[in-house]
This record gives C-alpha cells, structure tokens and sequence, in this order.
C-alpha cells in the first residue's frame, strides 16, 4: 500500500481529506508526533498505520523522501494530494476534458 493509498483510505473511514486533520491540528496546537496520535485514535478511531501516516502530513507536510521505488508501497511521485480523492478524481476529469 503506497503512502497515499493509506491518506485516501484515512478519507474513506473518517470523511475528511487530509488537509482538513492539518487544519484541525492546528488549531488544537498539536505539535508531537505521539499527541497527535493519541488525538487521531481516540477521536477518529484510526490504527496506528493511518494515524502515523496523518501524523507525518501534519508534522511535514505532502512532500516525502521516496524510499520504495518498486513494489506494491511503490509511491514514486514524492508529493501527497492533501486535498482528498474526490479533489483529485476532478482534477484528473478536468485536465481529461482539456
């Protein structure tokens, strides 16, 4: 599973896209890696994979170091849509209808 698969399934269980736990983040003034997790299992339900990987947006950012260059984690891209799948999937049918 690639990085952003774990994001886009983070959506699907919860409903919010990415950027929207940024946000949330903020303003809580969550600023470590463990209160966060703590924050996205109890309030959100989330494993500690999903929540790592919210985690690592929060505290990072989209762009990531690609250390899987094959394979089914294979995410060569280096950047993370934040914006969610239904962002992207219009995006995709926009530049489709250029």
């Amino acid at each position: 599973m690639s990085f952003q698969a774990y994001l886009d399934k983070v959506e699907e269980i919860t409903g919010k896209a990415p950027k929207v736990f940024v946000a949330e983040a903020k303003k809580k003034n969550l600023t470590k890696h463990k209160e966060i997790l703590e924050w996205l299992k109890a309030d959100y339900g989330l494993g500690t994979g999903h929540a790592r990987a919210i985690a690592h947006v929060i505290l990072h950012g989209a762009e990531f170091t690609v250390k899987q260059t094959t394979g089914t984690h294979r995410d060569a891209s280096g950047t993370l849509n934040l914006d969610g799948k239904k962002a992207a999937k219009n995006k995709v049918s926009k530049k489709s209808a250029s």
